[in-house]
């Protein structure tokens, strides 16, 4: 499995300064990825190309030898995308949303029916599954969906800011189903908070003004800490100190 954005730039408007300017980057094809970086540093256009839901101004989204504008059903079918709002039917439940979603992306709909209940019960979710989403805690939706990108032929799954505003049980929770995912899918997921760096991740790619700054597994990351740095800052330490190698330390 590759997925890579090659050399690509893209802006939101033509006369304004472009937010990813000849940005080359690949998808690890395992494991768990952060991509982390302020708010502003390029991270949510980066996953939304990397999704296919915009196109690049210049350059290639490429999966697995084939090109976004040649190939785009495939692509989505096999590129799975969580949102930061998950895009749900209030009147739908669990279990219809999500076998609407596979049977979108390709699946007859008794195999989408079938699938979605398998998924929901992969990511825990197995005695919600007649209830309709509207009724769903914000951890629960994020889960829902996760299930939409397993009841169907994902070969990756990018998520954007999926903890943004779980409390701290909901975070353990996700984390762990996120974990398990990781290990038979790639995962791609983008955030601005440290806290999710944890120690799960495999890779870490950390971007800053369009550009990726850093990218390597976790321990080579926090080799970038601070040497006074206490063991339960040194994520924080090592992402200050590549976002602002001028600062002291």
């Amino acid at each position: 499995m590759t997925l890579l954005l090659d050399r690509v730039t893209f802006s939101h408007r033509r006369w304004v300064r472009p937010v990813l300017n000849r940005l080359t980057y690949e998808v690890p094809g395992q494991g768990l990825t952060i991509l982390l970086g302020p708010n502003g540093a390029g991270k949510s256009t980066t996953m939304a190309l990397l999704a296919g839901t915009v196109l690049p101004k210049a350059g290639r989204v490429v999966f697995s030898g084939s090109d976004l504008t040649s190939a785009s059903r495939a692509y989505r079918r096999h590129v799975a995308w969580l949102p930061q709002r998950v895009p749900t039917s209030r009147q739908l439940t669990a279990r219809e949303y999500v076998a609407y979603v596979a049977w979108l992306k390709g699946e007859s709909r008794s195999r989408a029916w079938e699938r979605a209940e398998a998924a929901l019960d992969r990511v825990g979710l197995a005695e919600e599954t007649g209830r309709k989403t509207a009724r769903l805690s914000g951890g629960q939706l994020r889960r829902v969906g996760i299930a939409c990108a397993l009841a169907h032929d994902a070969r990756v799954i990018l998520l954007d800011e999926p903890t943004a505003g779980l409390d701290p049980h909901q975070r353990t929770v996700f984390r762990d189903v996120l974990r398990e995912i990781a290990a038979q899918t790639p995962v791609l997921m983008s955030t601005h908070d440290i806290v999710d760096l944890a120690d799960e991740a495999d890779t870490v790619a950390l971007m800053d003004g369009g550009r990726v700054l850093h990218h390597g597994d976790t321990r080579s990351f926090l080799t970038h800490a601070a040497p006074e740095a206490v063991p339960a800052r040194r994520a924080e330490s090592a992402y200050t100190a590549l976002i602002h190698p001028n600062a002291s330390r």
